[in-house]
């Protein structure tokens, strides 16, 4: 199938999926909406690990991965989300409702890892633009293992490509794990074993999948997930939820605070570029404090990473969206709904490309293009023009023409009022500093060195 005609019909299909969730997911709760900033003082200890960022050399299906997951974001959704996981203190006490955990028979051998290969209709998951990993220890002494890392899904799962040799900490419960992904998927065994994500980052006894069959991963070994615990419903057999690995860093005591910071610097390139910190944001990666915003209680966003903002296109200029959605780091572009994109088109003056799918300005129209101010809990946040477009050093990896201007800015495939109206993804997340706060159930976001950086 062409490419422009995958993108529409995931774009239709997206469409179709918000009218049947919009009306079964109405919610009618109010919410008491505060302000909080936060700066951070130096003598606070940070846990942080090395994020490294991949270039893809053959990106032409970015649009259509983006839409892929958009659809499944849609579709697989939960009665909770992390609303709900804080309010009921995520059975951290052992005081909820959830059932007590099964005692693990005694290790069996773990079935090996499967074909990786994408099934010939799916997108896969490392055909993003840009993917980021980091280096996993599992087991001890430690395999290390490369991994995706990924917001808009919870479960921790290794043996897409590197194969999992059980050891002296590893039990296998005998549970089955299946996960789908937008793009992808991978089904094997349930396993808890020690984990190391870096110094003093040990966790004891984590669930992880082990893969027997995985689609769509090529080049990593599977996917560590750091969404909200209630995106593990239903994916191990035996278990209502599977404490995620910050739910585990939490309860035995590692970290303080059950949150996430992400930092990214723009690249070109391959490199080691980013920073995952856990329990406390790194002070020396944002500028300013960080403006915190209460987690979305308009569904389909409240089940993941959802905000409410207000997108704006210049200063005092045209608003193009006041609308709730996600903040995801498994999306490459910036993802808005059909009317608010259609509003940024005509501002913009850009034309769709139909080899990338994207639009495409010139260069005098890239000179006259505005910043996009997005208002989140009263604070704005600038993304400058640059921001808005593709390195231009990479058109190569999107199948476009050297010297063309490619915009990340697409469209989500619905129109606004649906309760998911935009994702921001990677390549707006690379220019702010984010904060992910399940004990709070809110997000953050600051200003980096990078905001107004000239890099593409």
């Amino acid at each position: 199938m062409p490419l422009k005609n995958t993108i529409k019909s995931l774009q239709t299909r997206i469409s179709s999926l918000f009218t049947k969730t919009h009306n079964n997911n109405s919610n009618s709760h109010t919410q008491q909406r505060h302000t909080s900033s936060t700066t951070m003082h130096s003598h606070v200890k940070v846990h942080s690990i090395p994020i490294r960022s991949h270039v893809k050399h053959n990106a032409q299906g970015i649009l259509a991965h983006d839409l892929a997951r958009a659809q499944k974001l849609i579709q697989g959704l939960h009665p909770h989300g992390p609303l709900h996981a804080a309010e009921t203190h995520r059975h951290r006490h052992g005081h909820g409702t959830a059932p007590p955990p099964t005692k693990p028979d005694e290790p069996m051998p773990i079935p090996p890892a499967g074909d990786p290969t994408a099934a010939a209709n799916s997108v896969d998951v490392t055909d993003a633009g840009v993917t980021y990993t980091t280096s996993v220890g599992v087991g001890d002494p430690a395999t290390d293992f490369t991994l995706l890392i990924d917001t808009g899904s919870s479960n921790t799962w290794i043996g897409a490509d590197k194969k999992y040799t059980p050891g002296p900490t590893s039990v296998n419960t005998r549970n089955q794990v299946t996960v789908t992904y937008g793009s992808g998927s991978f089904s094997g065994m349930e396993v808890k074993d020690t984990v190391t994500l870096g110094q003093g980052l040990v966790i004891e006894g984590q669930s992880i999948g082990v893969a027997s069959k995985a689609t769509g991963f090529q080049g990593v070994d599977g996917i560590l997930g750091i969404g909200p615990v209630d995106l593990t419903t239903g994916t191990v057999t035996n278990t209502s939820t599977v404490p995620t690995v910050t739910d585990n860093l939490f309860t035995q005591k590692t970290i303080s605070t059950e949150a996430i910071g992400i930092s990214f610097e723009p690249t070109d390139g391959n490199a080691l570029n980013g920073e995952l910190s856990f329990g406390n944001p790194d002070t020396s990666k944002f500028t300013g404090s960080i403006t915190f915003t209460p987690i979305t209680r308009t569904s389909p966003a409240s089940q993941y990473w959802g905000i409410d903002q207000t997108i704006t296109y210049g200063e005092g200029g045209q608003q193009l969206l006041k609308s709730s959605g996600i903040v995801d780091t498994g999306t490459t572009l910036l993802l808005i709904a059909t009317d608010a994109f259609q509003a940024y088109q005509k501002a913009t003056g850009a034309t769709l490309d139909q080899t990338t799918g994207l639009l495409t300005v010139t260069e005098s129209q890239f000179e006259k293009m505005q910043s996009l101010i997005f208002e989140i809990e009263g604070t704005t946040f600038e993304f400058t023009p640059n921001a808005q477009i593709w390195p231009r050093s990479q058109n190569a990896q999107l199948g476009g023409q050297a010297g063309k201007i490619y915009i990340i800015v697409s469209d989500l495939g619905n129109q606004s009022g649906q309760g998911l109206d935009f994702i921001n993804g990677f390549g707006w997340l690379q220019r702010f500093y984010s904060v992910y706060d399940t004990t709070n159930a809110r997000v953050g976001i600051a200003n980096t060195q990078f905001t107004q950086a000239t890099t593409n």
